[in-house]
């Protein structure tokens, strides 16, 4: 005789897990279609009849309380940065876009809550739901210059409101504020051809993070349409400090190479690795090289002549991803714009010497 085994026994009123188990789908499926799907996602017809059937069946109705209770806001923005260890030091590149970012969420009547996933210690950024903790703020800033895509990802096609502060391209659907890399490069690549350079070389560190590829990308558009002649423009040096030495300066000096530039990164590794070559070659600034920077130098750098290159609007770029975000939760939609990046003449660029 087959054993017969109690019931169980459901008390209340049915819940969405409920109605995810009988129709085969996630909570969050559920959540979508019984919620009007107001984020838009794209869900296939049959899913949601299963949803829809499976409500019925369970006598499944939305709780009013708890419906208030999810559109409710706290007005509350959140800022993640994807660094090893989170900015809170003067000196550190990304304290000006927290100010930016503070002083306009007061201007909006948003406080800030500010997460510390990728501090040393901390959960990883990368690990399964490691974003998820974001949701205790209405939308969140997302900065650094390696992100974890996937989990990103299935946190904005989620509906949740996110903005990363610097271009994204590669990740649909991530409303983001960048500063124009390309054409900034540009000008600065215009600036040394216009003192008489005609052998220009870019060191830049070897990954793809979208600033530094919008940085060569400017650079080569420059050297392009000034007709500049020379192999090899660009240098993606893994470690800068073992590559870029004097003795390797001095043979590209030597071929004729008479300006060098370099991008700025959160090392500021290839700019350093710039500086003690040319000193270690014994080559005079701007008299017998030119010396160029794709942003700004690093703080502890600061005391050095004033690199020509040019200034990254951070606070402007905080304050602008701070106004992307609260259109998102107003209005459902973001531009994500490109801020211009100031020249800065400096003094580390002179006139080609004569050959």
């Amino acid at each position: 005789m087959a054993d017969k085994r109690p019931a169980k026994v459901r008390r209340g009123r049915p819940r969405q897990a409920e109605v995810a188990r009988l129709a085969g789908v996630s909570q969050t499926t559920v959540s979508l279609v019984l919620g009007g799907n107001k984020q838009g996602i794209v869900l296939h017809p049959d899913t949601r009849a299963r949803v829809l059937e499976a409500a019925r069946e369970l006598g499944y109705v939305p709780d009013p309380a708890a419906r208030r209770l999810a559109a409710a806001r706290n007005n509350l923005l959140g800022v993640f940065s994807f660094t090893a260890t989170f900015p809170t030091a003067v000196e550190h590149s990304y304290y000006p876009f927290l100010v930016g970012v503070e002083q306009e969420a007061a201007v909006r009547g948003y406080d800030l809550v500010l997460f510390t996933g990728s501090s040393s210690g901390g959960a990883q950024a990368g690990a399964p739901g490691a974003l998820e903790r974001v949701r205790l703020a209405d939308g969140c800033l997302f900065l650094g210059r390696h992100i974890p895509a996937d989990e990103l990802r299935r946190l904005v096609g989620h509906g949740y409101p996110a903005v990363h502060i610097g271009r994204r391209d590669e990740l649909e659907g991530l409303a983001w504020v960048g500063a124009d890399y390309v054409d900034a490069s540009a000008e600065v690549v215009r600036h040394l051809a216009g003192l008489g350079h005609r052998r220009i070389v870019l060191v830049r560190e070897d990954d793809d993070a979208p600033a530094s590829t919008d940085r060569e990308r400017g650079f080569r558009e420059a050297l392009r349409r000034g007709g500049l002649a020379g192999a090899d423009p660009v240098v993606r040096a893994a470690d800068p400090a073992s590559e870029i030495t004097p003795a390797w300066l001095r043979e590209r000096h030597a071929e004729g190479v008479t300006a060098f530039v370099a991008e700025e990164t959160d090392t500021g590794a290839a700019w350093r690795a710039l500086l003690a070559a040319v000193e270690g070659a014994g080559l005079d600034v701007p008299a017998d090289v030119s010396l160029a920077l794709l942003g700004s130098p690093p703080a502890d750098l600061a005391g050095r002549p004033r690199p020509t290159g040019f200034d990254i609007p951070r606070a402007e770029l905080g304050a602008a991803a701070v106004r992307a975000l609260t259109a998102l939760l107003t209005e459902g939609e973001a531009e994500s714009p490109l801020v211009a990046c100031a020249f800065r003449p400096g003094s580390t660029t002179g006139p080609a010497p004569a050959r």
